[in-house]
């Protein structure tokens, strides 16, 4: 068959039209040095991103390693900084040991592939980041998706399973509305069914637990020989990478079979020294994480004072439902012209179907910016988001 070379493309054009009609064009918004909008979108929840310390320790390591690893982990990607970072992680979490990997989605891809496969089970909660979805596809595993948060339907689909060897994947805190995962009763069940659990706690560490651990370590699992954590550096660390914690076969079994990892160049130097950094901060500055959650409770108590449905925060992310895709994303644009940047979240990114604006907390918040992000988030709201709040 013979096609016009200039033509090959052309399906894309249709998908593009396809998205553009249903409201679905996304666009990349560089980022200013000296923006002077208040940042309620990302996910730097200790507001390390921009600390002089960590951002110092980064540019050492720069200078005194080099700006790349320069290899896969296996190779020559591997450098002091990493393994120290591994066991202040490890030790810092409560778990035997950590394996860094590039981002936290490497770290979930590797996670999940690499302990499960064709001759196992995997049961998911159907609110999972996208990282862990794709883990699953990629497992090759028998998958069953349950629903949200329900740790019976989980039980259920682990005593009618057909493998032997199973995992029960769930995030910790989940990205959306910033809820909690059941973990002890998803614990529960997987003693009782013979199943490994893994949680992703990329929004727990640094916000919840002892002194920032985590959500996993809150649940007291962290040194459990059946649960297996994933966290990213990128969130409350104001980093760059991810990680897997857990028992010490599990690691070495990564090491030797993840292929996110075997196959992917490490972790920049500059980011594990960014990343030690800022957990030596938080060591030192203790009160960290419950500014966070002060904040974002004074975030979502005031919004809904103001007639607005709004998530109760269990950890830094508070969400506020917007009446349609079209209105969320116009209400996100306003109070973005209006000096605040708010995350917009919309299908087919939610799994519930359920517009909203996506605000994070952050420890560095001072009264006044909680005061003008309440004020400019009311005030560009559209009608209907009152006319439909419970």
């Amino acid at each position: 068959m013979s096609v016009d070379p200039a033509r090959v493309f052309d399906w894309l054009d249709v998908r593009a039209g396809e998205r553009a009609a249903a409201g679905l064009t996304r666009r990349l918004r560089p980022r200013r040095a000296d923006s002077d909008l208040l940042d309620l979108a990302g996910n730097d929840y200790l507001g390390l991103a921009r600390d002089k310390r960590v951002g110092g320790a980064a540019a050492a390591a720069t200078l005194r390693w080099g700006a790349g690893s320069t290899g896969s982990r296996l190779v020559t990607g591997s450098t002091e900084l990493h393994s120290e970072l591994e066991h202040e992680l490890a030790r810092f979490c409560g778990a035997p040991a950590a394996l860094v990997f590039s981002s936290g989605f490497a770290a979930n891809l590797g996670a999940v592939t690499a302990l499960s496969g064709r001759d196992s089970a995997v049961v998911t909660d159907a609110y999972i980041h996208a990282s862990l979805i794709d883990g699953c596809r990629l497992s090759r595993a028998d998958v069953a998706v349950v629903a949200h948060a329900d740790p019976a339907a989980v039980a259920h689909a682990l005593a009618t399973r057909r493998h032997q060897r199973a995992l029960v994947v769930t995030d910790a805190v989940f990205s959306v509305d910033g809820d909690v995962a059941p973990l002890g009763e998803l614990h529960r069940a997987c003693r009782a069914h013979g199943a490994a659990l893994v949680a992703d706690d990329a929004h727990g560490l640094g916000v919840l637990g002892p002194a920032g651990a985590g959500a996993v370590a809150a649940a007291g699992l962290s040194a459990e020989p059946d649960v297996v954590t994933t966290v990213t550096l990128s969130k409350s660390l104001g980093a760059q990478g991810g990680a897997v914690l857990g028992p010490r076969r599990v690691i070495r079994h990564l090491v030797e079979s993840a292929r996110s990892f075997i196959f992917d160049t490490g972790l920049a130097p500059g980011s594990a020294a960014a990343a030690l950094a800022a957990l030596q901060i938080l060591r030192e500055e203790p009160d960290r994480p419950a500014r966070v959650l002060r904040a974002a409770a004074t975030l979502a108590g005031r919004l809904r004072a103001d007639g607005l449905s709004v998530s109760e925060p269990a950890a830094a992310v508070v969400s506020v439902r917007a009446p349609s895709p079209e209105l969320a994303l116009a209400w996100a644009d306003e109070c973005r012209a209006a000096g605040v940047w708010v995350g917009c979240f919309r299908p087919p990114s939610v799994p519930d179907q359920v517009s909203r604006l996506r605000l994070t907390a952050r420890a560095d918040l001072t009264d006044g910016e909680l005061d003008r992000a309440v004020e400019v988030i009311s005030r560009c709201a559209p009608p209907a988001a009152r006319a439909g709040a419970s």
